[in-house]
């Protein structure tokens, strides 16, 4: 909603977008620190990309990273991924992100969801082509979906608490 986007714009408490909250969670699980890191969003989504720049770059413990915005569009976008400490693939595009576009011991986060061209779901990277070049990385399936879901349901208790009053 639009209010929600002006308040986590502002640095206000309200209901957050859920993916991108979901990798925000992650990041904070596995305790990979975000601070003075340089982090690029391919993908600018309304959903995904732009509100997970914000995140990465907001005031706080799991923020204050430099973030850079990607699109398909982007002149030498092969060069700014390689630039990324985080690398956060948003995208759409299956296995898109290749091994040539991430540097050694980068966070890779997938949110993409698509299918190969079997039929098989996969994300936005290459998982099988990044294995043993990053230092952490998620899975398609079974990686930023769950969260997603757990953070709707996480939005929905606050939503409720709200709505009486709590």
């Amino acid at each position: 909603h639009p209010v929600n986007m002006g308040k986590l714009t502002l640095g206000l408490d309200g209901l957050k977008p859920c993916t991108p909250y979901g990798v925000m969670k992650m990041l904070d699980r596995y305790d990979i620190a975000t601070t003075g890191k340089k982090a690029v969003v391919v993908g600018r989504s309304n959903i995904v990309g732009k509100p997970m720049a914000l995140m990465l770059a907001a005031s706080g413990p799991r923020g204050n990273a430099t973030v850079t915005v990607c699109h398909s569009r982007t002149r030498d976008l092969v060069g700014e991924c390689l630039s990324a400490d985080i690398l956060v693939a948003a995208i759409g595009r299956a296995k898109f992100i290749t091994a040539d576009m991430v540097k050694e011991g980068a966070v890779v986060v997938d949110v993409g969801m698509n299918r190969d061209e079997n039929g098989k779901l996969c994300g936005d990277c290459d998982y099988e082509g990044l294995k043993g070049k990053v230092s952490a990385m998620t899975p398609v399936p079974g990686g930023v979906g769950p969260m997603t879901i757990a953070m709707l349901l996480v939005n929905t208790v606050k939503a409720y608490k709200a709505h009486l009053g709590m």
